[in-house]
This record gives C-alpha cells, sequence and structure tokens, in this order.
C-alpha cells in the first residue's frame, strides 16, 4: 500500500469525512482490518481564512508548503488537499513539493465526463465559483459550468461555509435556501450540480435533486484509494 498525506484542517468537518471514507474504502477493497496507512497536518483555519481574505495566497501557500515537507518527510507519496478552495494552489504546490497532488476538480471532471454531462451547476466558496482553477478542468474534458447568478446568493453560500457547515452546523433554513438555489441552476441549463466546496454535502444529498450531484469529498477520497492501492 502506498502511503498518503492529508493536508487538513480546512475545515476540520470535511477532514474528518476524509480520513473515513479514506479507510472504508481501503477495507472495502481489501477487507479484514486492512485501513488505509496515511498522515494527517491539520491547520488552525482561523489562520488560513484570514489570508485568503485578505488575497494573501503567497501566506496560505508557505503554509501548506510546510505543511506537505512534513507529510513528504513522513513518506507519503502523494498529497490530498482536503478543501476544493486550496486547489486553487494545488499545481504550484505540486511543483514545489515534488510529489504528486491528486487534484479534486480534476478527478471530478473525469466522474462528470463517464456521464456524458456537458453542462454543470457550480456550488462553493467564492473562490472556488468566481476564479477559474476549478471550471478550468471541467472545460479540459468539454464541461461548461455555470454559477449562481445573484451576488446575493453567492455571498450567503460563501459565508455559511465558513460560518455554520466548516463549524459542523446544519439547519433546515440554510438547506432549503442551497436547494432553491440548485434548483434554478438545474432551471439554467445544469445537467448535474458539483458539490465544490467538502462541507456542502452537509446540506444537499443525492436524493435532493432532479439531476445527478457530484459530491468533490467522495470523488477525491476515491480517487485517493485507488492511488493508494495501485
Amino acid at each position: 500500500m502506498k502511503k498518503i498525506g492529508l493536508i487538513g484542517g480546512i475545515s476540520w468537518v470535511s477532514t474528518s469525512d476524509y480520513y473515513k471514507l479514506i479507510n472504508l474504502g481501503v477495507n472495502e477493497r481489501l477487507g479484514g482490518l486492512n485501513f488505509s496507512e496515511c498522515l494527517v497536518y491539520s491547520f488552525n483555519y482561523a489562520d488560513i481564512k484570514k489570508n485568503n481574505d485578505a488575497n494573501d495566497w503567497d501566506s496560505t501557500f508557505k503554509m501548506l508548503f510546510k505543511g506537505c515537507e512534513f507529510l513528504k518527510s513522513g513518506g507519503a507519496e502523494a498529497i490530498i488537499l482536503c478543501a476544493n478552495t486550496m486547489h486553487f494552489i494545488a499545481d504550484k504546490l505540486e511543483k514545489a513539493i515534488d510529489l504528486p497532488i491528486i487534484h479534486i476538480a480534476g478527478e471530478t471532471a473525469a466522474v462528470i465526463e463517464k456521464q456524458k454531462i456537458k453542462k454543470v451547476g457550480l456550488l462553493g466558496t467564492k473562490f472556488t465559483m468566481e476564479l477559474d482553477f476549478f471550471k478550468d478542468k471541467l472545460s479540459e474534458k468539454g464541461i461548461e459550468t455555470i454559477i449562481p447568478m445573484s451576488q446575493e446568493d453567492k455571498d450567503f453560500i460563501h459565508s455559511t461555509i465558513f460560518e455554520e457547515l466548516g463549524r459542523g452546523v446544519v439547519s433546515e433554513e440554510t438547506k432549503k435556501r442551497y436547494l432553491k438555489i440548485a434548483n434554478e441552476l438545474i432551471e439554467n441549463g445544469a445537467q448535474g450540480i458539483v458539490l465544490g466546496c467538502t462541507e456542502i454535502p452537509l446540506v444537499i444529498k443525492a436524493e435532493d435533486l432532479s439531476v445527478p450531484v457530484f459530491d468533490t469529498a467522495l470523488i477525491h477520497a476515491s480517487a485517493a484509494v485507488n492511488f493508494q492501492l495501485s
């Protein structure tokens, strides 16, 4: 089994999901008492958010690079960034650390392509929705991406990810608003909805919508298992 390193704490909620999903995935494939051989480096989310809010991605890069160095020194053969937004610096990080970083958007694009879907709605932090790092990976597979048109909706998603979901808080009111936004994307032609933040599965489930739902954390964790057992 290959050893992997997880960069977590971005947030701890999704990191715990990754740890569980990866271990369950390895055990499902190998059985018995076989589980994932992995290392976890977990950040204080407040430090990361402070940098990102100030658009100080250089400081965030330095923090994540330090974490990756720690994981590499422990024998990690690949890195998993347990958050969509951090993939804004994934390619730069991969070159600097000289280890493969399994890219959440690339893996998601491959899954969507297999379902022959050509247009998806993307929900996530404002960075994931508005910057190109996620959409470009989909575009490479011929997949068009749309995001909520209303700035109010985008602000709502961004704020609730940090103030509620990232703390493990789920309210019925927030769930209803997310579903309303997702259904508007479907009305605008989305053939699938990408949960482009690893905390959004707390409020949107596959059975909630009339189109396929792509849980990026689940897809990413599965790719990590495939790497470990390859």
